[in-house]
């Protein structure tokens, strides 16, 4: 069986370019990963992702233990034949969901208690737990459970809730076990500070994981905070290893997080944007409900070669969101998925040549540019 790797091909700056080798395939890094919250990426097919160049997706451990339920997953197949889906997928451990739940969760140290959103049902999730269900989901890459205070959070809340997840990452990667071919994902916690920061990535290194998320980020403390974290954060994790910052985001966002060293990312912003009538486009972004796109005969973006903007018109995807047409999110999703995997193409490409700060100039002039004028 192939084993999990991860091998960097080139850096420039702090920023590198490589692929994690999987035994259901290659995911080349930096890697953005749409998110299959519910077993599906909302308004796409499967097929229709992977054109859009994704190596992997992310699916949602909380969502699936509820809907379907992971022994049902388990019992049809696993998560991948389930979704029609044969290429990676990595699961979150679902602590980030229970964590947003905090008026319907109880928190000890043996885990989480807590009611479903969807019938008010009550559960419990473990870092037992939540390695069993990640298992019988069948997912390549497991997350271990963690605890993720929302920022802004006062330093004993963010401490305690840090060694509280280590002590939990001790307990996910002695449940996750030997699984060839499978891998287990350890997240960095500490919020904005930095001794925190350190004293997390050193228990984590003490535990060994296949790879590192820098997690608690992205929940409320804004992009300036976020880029000071990703300063010194990533380089507090072991080098030969995959790192994955979770939950991000906006294509700016993304940029300065791999100028900083982060090779994974994940969001739901192109597909719910998608659904809202809005556009990821390289002049920033773009509101396909706005008046002035009604009677505008011209793609979206005449450079993009999505069947979105090769096909239909402003005008037409003007009146199908507004009419309510499926089609509108199906084509804007896909144009949006297709807009982030084109920027990562692009970002591996240029770390790869080591004009890096040429390519990141760029993007940033284009989109100071704004859209192009209205007619």
């Amino acid at each position: 069986m192939t084993r999990f790797r991860f091998q960097v091909a080139a850096t420039d700056g702090k920023a590198r370019t490589g692929a994690i080798t999987t035994p259901r395939g290659e995911i080349r890094t930096p890697a953005f990963m749409p998110v299959g919250t519910a077993a599906t990426v909302k308004a796409m097919m499967p097929e229709n992702v992977r054109a859009t160049g994704a190596d992997i997706l992310l699916g949602n451990t909380y969502h699936l233990m509820l809907r379907p339920g992971a022994e049902r997953v388990a019992k049809l197949g696993g998560l991948h034949r389930f979704m029609n889906w044969d290429r990676p997928i990595l699961t979150d451990s679902g602590g980030f969901q229970v964590m947003s739940l905090s008026d319907l969760r109880k928190l000890t140290e043996e885990g989480v208690r807590f009611k479903s959103h969807i019938d008010g049902s009550e559960h419990f999730l473990s870092p037992e737990r939540s390695m069993e269900i990640q298992k019988l989901l069948g997912s390549d890459i497991v997350m271990c459970f963690d605890e993720c205070p929302a920022l802004p959070a006062d330093r004993p809340r963010i401490e305690e809730s840090m060694r509280l997840s280590m002590r939990w990452a001790q307990r996910s990667r002695d449940a996750f076990g030997d699984r060839p071919g499978h891998a287990l994902f350890g997240i960095q916690q500490g919020g904005l500070e930095e001794d925190l920061r350190a004293e997390s990535a050193e228990a984590l290194r003490g535990i060994e994981f296949d790879g590192y998320a820098v997690g608690g980020l992205a929940v409320g403390e804004g992009q300036e905070a976020m880029f000071g974290c990703l300063d010194y954060a990533p380089g507090q994790l072991p080098q030969e290893k995959p790192r994955y910052l979770m939950g991000v985001g906006k294509p700016d966002d993304i940029v300065g997080a791999v100028q900083r060293g982060i090779d994974m990312f994940d969001c739901v912003l192109p597909s719910r944007s998608g659904r809202t009538g809005q556009a990821q486009t390289r002049f920033g972004q773009v509101n396909l409900r706005n008046a002035r796109h009604a009677e505008d005969p011209r793609p979206l973006d005449p450079d993009c070669t999505c069947p979105c903007c090769t096909n239909y018109s402003r005008a037409y995807l003007h009146h199908v969101h507004k009419s309510q047409e499926i089609i509108a999110a199906m084509l804007l999703t896909w144009h949006n998925l297709h807009y982030y995997q084109e920027l990562m193409q692009g970002l591996r490409d240029a770390i790869a040549a080591g004009s890096l700060d040429a390519f990141v100039a760029a993007f940033h002039a284009r989109r100071a540019e704004g859209d192009m004028e209205r007619l």
